[in-house]
């Protein structure tokens, strides 16, 4: 019996995960926040292991796998700053216009121009990587204290700085990507 699904299980479960991540945000519970978050970073090193070391990856996957990231992350952000403003309003602007953009584009190239085929770049994994370490270095201080605040800060501006540098290297790429599809479809 293949377990080809269970990446793409795991990946949906993460997803679940944000209503109560949220839940636990609102009401200031940022202990089991940590715990939840934690286990969701699991979750998601746990189905790409097993999409990649079995040949278990799907488009599906491909496609689920970012979303469901970004929506943690999102939630995470949003909630951070709105209850609580433990993350200044333009990062967390910052951070969903770069994803806000980034959705709009896959949908335009999903639509007009062929099948989506997700491609994270080295510098977007980055990206998403300093923005969970953010998320939990801050969950980390309320729960329990004791990170710096000159830390903290140095997070903030390496997650801004990935952030629009993440976003521009999109937009070009993926600009590019349409010119040469356009160009392909002319001759």
């Amino acid at each position: 019996m293949s377990l080809a699904w269970l990446p793409n299980a795991i990946t949906l479960s993460r997803m679940v995960m944000v209503l109560p991540l949220w839940w636990l945000l609102a009401r200031g519970e940022y202990g089991w926040a940590l715990a939840l978050a934690a286990l969701a970073g699991f979750s998601d090193a746990l189905d790409g292991v097993l999409a990649k070391r079995f040949g278990w990856q799907s488009r599906l996957g491909g496609l689920l796998d970012p979303i469901a990231d970004k929506l943690l992350l999102a939630v995470a952000f949003l909630s951070l700053w709105w209850y609580g403003g433990h993350f200044p309003t333009w990062l967390v602007l910052l951070v969903l216009c770069r994803d806000l953009v980034i959705l709009g584009g896959a949908a335009v190239w999903q639509l007009r121009i062929a099948p989506l085929e997700a491609a994270p770049t080295r510098l977007s994994k980055a990206n998403t990587f300093f923005q969970i370490v953010l998320v939990l270095t801050v969950l980390v201080q309320l729960a329990f204290g004791g990170v710096p605040g000159a830390a903290r800060d140095a997070l903030v501006y390496a997650v801004a700085t990935l952030t629009v540098a993440s976003g521009v290297d999109y937009v070009v790429r993926w600009s590019r990507k349409a010119r040469q599809h356009a160009g392909g479809e002319r001759r």
